[in-house]
C-alpha cells in the first residue's frame, strides 16, 4: 500500500464522515483511514445539537473528547399558550470545533480538506487534480442532495452568533420560541448560550420551499434580537435548509444515489430524523456499526449500512406520517399549534421522540386529547403527498 492509498477512503468530511473516521480510528488503530472534505473544513459553518437522552453509553463516549458545549439545567420552549422548561440535559458542537478536534485526535493527514473528489467507485476513488485513491473500502459521506423520490417541505433557517461586553443573562437553551410572528409558515426563534456572554439566535421556518427572503429574515431577526437590550457584535453567520421527510419511494432513492459496492452514510443515505432533521445520534449510531464492521470488505460494508438505511427508514414512518399533517392539514400560520399540542407530554415521551425511538403509547400519546388541527384535514393531508423534494437547498 503506498502513502496515498488507504484501507477506508471516506467521502466528506462532515458530521457523518468525521465521526466514522474517529470511531474506526479508535476501535482499529491498525487501519488505515483517509477523509476526503472538498471544502476548507467539514460541515461548513454550522453547528449541530442534541440531547443528552440522545445516545447511549457508547454514543456518549464516542463523543466524550469533542468539544461539546453542554447544558444540564434543561430547556425551554415557549408557545402562545404554553410556557416550559424541562429538565434533559442538551449538546452541541460546532461544525468549526468538530473540524479542529479531528486534526488533533486523528493520526496527522487523515483529513485532507480543500480536496475534491471527482469520481469514485469501490476500488477507490479519483480527486479533481487526477490522482488516484486506491483503497478497500469507499465511504459517500456527502450531505442531503434534492431529489424527486422524496417528498414532504424545509426547515430553513438563519442564525447570528453573537458576543456581548457584558453577560446576557440566559442560562438555559431556549430549543423553541414560537411567541414571534409567523409570517406564513411554521416560525419559531432557537437561543443558545453558548457562554455568558456569547449567544447563537437562529430564525427558523417550516415551510414548503427552501429559500428565505434574505431581507426580511434579517429585519424579523434583528428586531427579536433588539428585545435582549444587550450590546454585542455579530462574530458568525450561518444559514440552511434541512429537508422535512413525509414520504417517497425510498428504495428507488437509494437506487438514484447507489454506486456499486460503495457504502452511503449521513443524511445522504437518509440517515435523519424526518421531522425535527437531526442528524447527530444517527450519525453516531452509524459511525459505531461501522467501526464494528471494518473487516468487511467494502461491497458487504455497502450492503450493511443499505440495510441500516432501509431499517431506519421503516423505523421512522411515524414521524414522516407527523410531518404531513404538520404541512397538509394545519394552516401554515397556526403550524405552532402542533408543536404546542405535542409539549403537553410527559418529559420521557418527548426524550425518545427526539431520539426518534417513541413507543407505540407514546404515539398514542401524541395524538390524545382536544386535535390542533381539523379532522377533516387531517385525513385530507394523510391522502394527499406532499411536493417533491427537488429545491435547491
Amino acid at each position: 500500500m503506498s502513502a496515498r492509498d488507504c484501507d477506508m477512503a471516506i467521502i466528506g468530511g462532515g458530521l457523518a464522515g468525521g465521526l466514522i473516521a474517529l470511531a474506526v480510528t479508535r476501535q482499529r488503530p491498525d487501519m488505515t483511514v483517509r477523509v476526503f472534505e472538498a471544502g476548507p473544513a467539514g460541515g461548513a459553518e454550522r453547528r449541530w445539537s442534541w440531547f443528552s437522552t440522545d445516545l447511549d453509553a457508547d454514543g456518549a463516549e464516542l463523543m466524550e473528547p469533542l468539544s461539546v458545549t453542554a447544558w444540564t439545567g434543561g430547556y425551554d420552549v415557549h408557545f402562545p399558550q404554553r410556557r416550559r422548561c424541562l429538565g434533559t440535559g442538551y449538546r452541541s458542537l460546532s461544525s468549526t470545533d468538530f473540524a479542529t478536534d479531528l486534526d488533533r485526535l486523528l493520526p496527522a493527514g487523515t483529513v485532507s480538506a480543500n480536496c475534491p473528489v471527482a469520481s469514485f467507485d469501490a476500488a477507490g476513488l479519483t480527486l479533481a487534480d487526477g490522482e488516484r485513491i486506491a483503497a478497500r473500502t469507499v465511504i459517500d459521506c456527502r450531505g442531503f442532495a434534492p431529489t424527486a423520490h422524496l417528498s414532504g417541505g424545509w426547515q430553513v433557517f438563519h442564525g447570528r452568533h453573537l458576543r456581548g461586553e457584558t453577560a446576557h443573562g440566559i442560562k438555559r437553551p431556549l430549543i423553541m420560541d414560537a411567541t414571534v410572528g409567523q409570517s406564513g409558515a411554521f416560525r419559531f426563534v432557537y437561543v443558545l448560550p453558548l457562554s455568558e456572554r456569547e449567544l447563537l439566535v437562529e430564525d427558523t421556518y417550516y415551510q414548503m420551499t427552501s429559500s428565505l427572503d434574505a431581507e426580511a429574515v434579517a429585519r424579523r431577526l434583528g428586531r427579536y434580537i433588539g428585545r435582549l437590550r444587550w450590546s454585542h457584535e455579530v462574530i458568525g453567520v450561518e444559514s440552511g435548509a434541512l429537508p422535512v421527510i413525509t414520504g417517497g419511494d425510498f428504495e428507488a432513492w437509494q437506487a438514484e444515489r447507489r454506486v456499486g459496492g460503495v457504502g452511503r452514510a449521513g443524511a445522504h443515505a437518509g440517515f435523519v430524523h424526518p421531522l425535527t432533521g437531526y442528524t447527530l445520534p444517527f450519525a453516531v449510531q452509524t459511525a459505531l456499526a461501522v467501526a464494528q464492521a471494518a473487516d468487511l470488505s467494502g461491497p458487504d460494508l455497502a450492503d450493511l449500512l443499505e440495510h441500516r438505511a432501509r431499517a431506519h427508514w421503516r423505523a421512522t414512518k411515524f414521524y414522516r406520517t407527523l410531518g404531513s399533517l404538520l404541512f397538509g392539514a394545519a394552516r401554515p400560520s397556526e403550524r405552532w399549534r402542533v408543536f404546542e399540542h405535542f409539549y403537553r407530554l410527559p418529559q420521557v415521551p418527548i426524550e425518545r421522540f427526539y431520539a426518534g425511538r417513541s413507543t407505540t403509547l407514546d404515539k398514542l400519546r401524541i395524538f390524545s386529547g382536544k386535535p390542533p388541527v381539523p379532522v377533516g384535514r387531517a385525513l385530507s393531508a394523510l391522502r394527499t403527498s406532499r411536493p417533491q423534494l427537488k429545491q435547491a437547498a
